[in-house]
């Protein structure tokens, strides 16, 4: 009966444990808002916030780096600092607001801004996001600053040539803290 409860309990935690498909591969940033719960114990229920050094505090299993891993990450060392105390704990983290891994889009489109990215966006993705480039922009000027440690780099993005099925390279990934400027 014990087992049937477990397999039923781990079936629900597959279902509705990560209840956004973004989350599912989703790496974590500092400021961004966690839920995390362990069932039937109600003293183990917490909101907590990725701290700027990418940690967070939880009871039972401490401070632990919650930056640059996934829900999932999170989820299974929670459980094994907890399985100390806790026999069979089964832990739920899920994202409740993305609020560390944001982009800047400045400069000649429809909407610049600030941009949180649930999921991994592009350059032309997050052109998109701020509604594409504005009349009299510099299509094949526009640079993404990125920080390296303590130095910056400049890295090129070919938006007409990349329309065009050419410098398609020129077509990056984004990272957190990326600041996109159009001329």
């Amino acid at each position: 009966m014990k087992k049937l409860f477990f397999v039923l309990v781990l079936m629900t935690s597959f279902m509705f444990g990560t209840a956004n498909a973004v989350e599912a591969d989703y790496t974590l940033n500092a400021g961004d808002r966690l839920s995390i719960s362990v069932w039937n114990e109600d003293a183990l229920k917490k909101e907590v916030v990725i701290l700027p050094d990418g940690t967070i505090s939880f009871p039972l299993a401490g401070q632990l780096m919650a930056k640059d891993k996934t829900v999932f990450q999170v989820e299974n060392e929670i459980r094994e600092k907890l399985a100390n105390y806790i026999s069979d704990p089964v832990v739920t983290v899920t994202v409740d607001v993305v609020g560390g891994n944001t982009i800047h889009i400045l400069g000649k489109v429809v909407t610049p801004g600030s941009f949180a990215m649930s999921q991994p966006l592009d350059a032309m993705q997050a052109l998109s996001l701020a509604g594409g480039l504005a009349q009299f922009a510099k299509e094949n000027d526009i640079i993404v600053l990125r920080r390296e440690g303590t130095q910056q780099r400049t890295i090129p993005v070919y938006y007409a040539r990349i329309k065009q099925g050419r410098s398609l390279e020129s077509n990056i990934m984004l990272e957190s803290g990326d600041i996109m400027i159009v001329p």
